[in-house]
């Protein structure tokens, strides 16, 4: 018995072509080349959710750096002194205090260190 599979056929390729809309030239058009693109791109977005968090981390202790040097202090001073103190602030928001509030940020650098 014969099988005609041309809606199935159709099918897949419709819902490639979906999932490559956006994507240059032959990349979207042809079907071999628009399923290694989107198995390359849908690997690319997994490593890089896991990756987007290490790069922010290494950003926030950047900016913390940055602003303890100002202060004439140094990063990893500062974060041993955090522990010791008991203060439970983390990066993110040390970070975002350095920027939005240098003042307060002293204060705390200042007070920390001191102590």
């Amino acid at each position: 018995m014969r099988v005609k599979r041309g809606v199935v056929g159709i099918k897949k390729r419709k819902k490639l072509h979906k999932l490559t809309k956006g994507f240059v030239g032959g990349r979207r058009n042809l079907v071999r080349a628009a399923k290694e693109t989107l198995n390359k791109g849908l690997a690319y977005a997994y490593r890089d959710r896991r990756q987007k968090k290490r790069e922010y981390r290494r950003l926030w202790i950047a900016r913390i750096n940055a602003a303890l040097r100002q202060r004439g202090y140094t990063y990893s001073r500062f974060i041993h002194a955090l522990n010791t103190s008991g203060v439970e602030l983390d990066r993110k928001v040390l970070s975002d205090i350095a920027i939005t509030d240098p003042k307060g940020f002293s204060y705390i650098a200042d007070s920390v260190i001191k102590s």
